[in-house]
């Protein structure tokens, strides 16, 4: 539990954007995401101007396109309510491509995709560019409560142990011959999320001791104190800073 661990989001590097503290990165990102949420719909040059910044970024963290957009495919639920909303949303209508489209729902639409797209690529550009344990050092410097910050620090650790005992299960039962065809397979796939279940409330349970015999006593010792010098934070703000300069064009003009 104490080791590290990595995950297929992060990329290694060493970067400048790799290299800076991880409480400062966490706030650029909150804080570029309030401004982008902040910005007018009808700003659409603004959000041109905000992607253009996040390119920057990634230029800077040497994290390729493909790998950014490839990440990016997790919106795609939200892509797809956003294509519904001009046809289910109500208002003043127009006819785009023979089809009879509200405008409000294309400006909820285009809201979507926009903030969405861009708070998605922030956040796996920070992914990208921060290990998941250096996250969980950054939220504690940044003083979010600490059972905040032990409850997701297990559920990374445990999410990845569960996914990789469901995959040994997986193999278990196609090396018999099992093959999940129809309905008459759910039962064996139950009695397997059940096993899952008792096998990780059984792990859970001695993890819990084990801790508890090593001196655990609702926190967690800090072992890496993470400081950040003033040029650091200054590089790390200026992301949200030259977002915030075009929000605020963005209500004046």
């Amino acid at each position: 539990m104490g080791a590290g661990h990595a995950h297929r989001l992060y990329r290694p590097g060493h970067s400048p954007v790799h290299t800076l503290p991880p409480h400062t990165k966490l706030a650029a990102v909150f804080c570029f995401v309030l401004v982008v949420v902040s910005t007018p719909r009808e700003s659409m040059w603004a959000f041109g101007l905000y992607a253009a910044l996040l390119g920057v970024v990634a230029y800077a963290s040497r994290v390729p396109l493909p790998f950014l957009l490839k990440r990016l495919l997790i919106e795609v639920p939200f892509v797809a309510f956003a294509v519904l909303m001009p046809f289910v949303a109500e208002g003043e209508r127009v006819d785009v491509l023979g089809m009879s489209l509200s405008v409000n729902g294309l400006w909820g639409a285009w809201n979507v995709l926009a903030k969405g797209t861009l708070g998605v690529a922030a956040s796996v550009l920070l992914a990208s560019t921060t290990e998941l344990r250096s996250l969980l050092l950054g939220l504690q410097r940044l003083k979010l409560p600490p059972l905040l910050v032990q409850i997701a620090s297990f559920m990374i650790r445990y999410g990845d142990v569960i996914t990789d005992e469901m995959r040994r299960m997986k193999i278990a039962r196609e090396s018999r011959g099992f093959e999940a065809r129809g309905v008459r397979q759910w039962g064996v796939l139950a009695k397997s999320a059940g096993a899952l279940f008792i096998r990780s409330y059984e792990r859970g349970e001695r993890v819990h001791l084990a801790m508890v015999s090593r001196g655990y006593a609702g926190s967690m010792p800090v072992i890496d104190e993470v400081t950040a010098s003033r040029a650091q934070w200054t590089y790390a703000l200026a992301l949200p800073s030259a977002a915030l300069i075009v929000c605020v064009l963005g209500w004046t003009l």
